[in-house]
């Protein structure tokens, strides 16, 4: 870990909250693990605060309900919860890092001093973390630098958290960099990049194979099919999990999201998914995918001139696209060039407004 004045980088983060002589983190270091998979970054006195940087992949809503529960109270009941992975952008950097908070820390357990709960003060935490000085919130593709003043290991990886407190030298800060710079592509992998034939997981310390080098990074599971369904839908974290198999004795969590995906894949039908790789328990294995999005799924209409329109994600690069005239009984691959369509996603309301476009000079 290396010590530079950030005045020096300029523009480039302009209006970060790191302090002169605030550190720099790689997502690299800090996920870091020796050879029984623990932590190999080692805190010191001198470790925080660090600032790091990365671009946001979940919007929080999708993992966690943040929303201020005032009857989160007793023992065990955290109420509101907060969790954001953002991925690594920077060259020569690769992983990615979850920001965890929770309203009521002291439900986590006896060790957990009184005087740990923010009550109805979480909502002002969650405008804190989830907006930035212009009062734009946070969202998926946003580039953001991270001030740390702890990070935790649990499960497997490191977190940046508040130490399950809630004094303000405990504090992450987040600070806009670029609005809408855009989701990393998700890297496609298969059950055999992450499980070895008997359904084991691939634990490599250097991690350059195995779940450790997609850790914390949006990916595109390819060639799955659900084995169980008993997660799709459910709200409680410890409930959202079906299991995904590639019909050769491996399969994976699939940790569903808050958001609607929709009726289920049949357990016959193969498909692919899309979202974070995490690593919930354990040190050498317990890795899941967290569910944004199921595919890939063809968008299919009439364009202006008649003639059919058809468009999937970017994310299913490397798919052909065949079409059948005979009731599916046989495929040709569509001999058609592809059109870029740029597609924005507009916050205004406005039941009147109109667009145009202007060359920027």
């Amino acid at each position: 870990m290396k010590t530079i004045w950030m005045a020096a980088l300029g523009a480039m983060i302009c209006g970060a909250a790191a302090s002169a002589q605030t550190a720099v983190m790689t997502h690299a270091e800090l996920q870091s693990v020796n050879s029984t998979g623990y932590t190999a970054w080692v805190e010191s006195p001198t470790s925080f605060p660090f600032a790091i940087r990365g671009v946001i992949v979940n919007d929080p809503e999708e993992m966690l309900d943040p929303t201020y529960d005032p009857t989160a109270t007793a023992m065990g009941y955290t109420g509101g919860m907060y969790q954001v992975f953002f991925q690594a952008v920077d060259a020569g950097d690769r992983g990615g890092t979850a920001l965890w908070m929770a309203q009521n820390y002291e439900a986590m357990g006896g060790w957990i001093p009184v005087g740990n709960d923010y009550g109805a003060d979480w909502t002002n935490e969650m405008r804190r973390v989830q907006y930035d000085a212009n009062g734009r919130k946070f969202r998926k593709g946003d580039l953001i630098e991270v001030t740390a003043r702890k990070a935790l290991f649990y499960g497997g990886k490191r977190n940046i958290n508040e130490n399950h407190r809630i004094a303000t030298s405990y504090d992450f800060d987040v600070v806009l960099v670029k609005a809408n710079a855009g989701l990393p592509q998700a890297e496609a992998v298969t059950l055999a990049d992450l499980k070895n034939a008997d359904d084991s997981a691939i634990f490599d310390a250097t991690r350059a194979t195995g779940g450790e080098h997609w850790q914390g990074l949006r990916v595109r599971l390819d060639g799955i099919r659900l084995a169980t369904t008993n997660g799709w839908g459910k709200t409680n974290w410890a409930e959202r999990i079906c299991t995904a198999t590639d019909g050769a004795g491996r399969s994976l969590p699939l940790r569903m999201p808050l958001t609607d995906l929709g009726e289920p894949p049949a357990t016959s039908a193969w498909f692919s998914a899309v979202g974070i790789l995490n690593q919930e328990n354990g040190y050498t294995n317990g890795y899941e995918l967290f569910v944004q999005e199921i595919g890939p799924t063809l968008d299919v209409g009439t364009h202006v001139a008649g003639r059919m329109a058809v468009s999937f994600s970017s994310d299913y690069e490397g798919y052909v696209l065949e079409a059948s005239d005979d009731g599916l009984q046989t495929w040709s691959e569509v001999n058609a060039m592809p059109l870029k369509v740029i597609v924005i996603e507009d916050d205004g309301d406005a039941p009147n407004r109109a667009y145009r476009l202007r060359k920027v000079d």
